[in-house]
């Protein structure tokens, strides 16, 4: 019997098991090859995917965005009007995934010259920092000790 040691079975990560399937889904789509793409950084909190999609039209195609995972795929209906000697360009189904990390917002697509560009915004994060109020149970009494750490009743 093989046991499977998960990189994320420390106890002091708690609540990081979603990112290991996030992990497991992204190694799972990055095996496609086709179609091609590029994803460039065009400014300081905004990225392009850029998916090689000659021959379809924007009717050919649909990109959903299925929790953090934005999905892109094309089907082309076969033309049965026209007559191939040679057929070298396919006509084929496709579908490409992307893992988005949290916070990561589809804000457009455009399609062009056989390219479809997928517009993404990365919004910087903003540092949190939030107190946590203890609360203390002595003897029937409850006390809450608050943000200025003086004790306050009735909590």
């Amino acid at each position: 019997m093989t046991t499977r040691v998960s990189l994320f079975s420390s106890p002091l990560l708690l609540g990081f098991d979603h990112m290991e399937r996030l992990i497991e889904r992204a190694t799972k789509s990055g095996s496609e090859g086709y179609p091609p793409y590029n994803i460039e950084q065009i400014s300081e909190d905004g990225l392009r995917i850029t998916l090689a999609v000659a021959g379809f039209a924007a009717a050919d195609l649909s990109i959903t965005l299925e929790d953090n995972q934005l999905v892109i795929r094309g089907k082309q209906a076969d033309d049965k009007e026209r007559v191939f000697l040679h057929r070298g360009i396919a006509a084929r189904q496709f579908q490409r995934s992307f893992v988005l990390a949290d916070g990561i917002e589809v804000t457009g697509a455009e399609l062009g010259n056989g390219l479809l560009h997928i517009l993404l915004r990365r919004p910087k994060p903003e540092p949190q920092v939030r107190n946590i109020a203890i609360t203390t149970t002595d003897g029937g009494r409850t006390d809450t000790l608050g943000v200025s750490g003086k004790t306050g009743s009735g909590q």
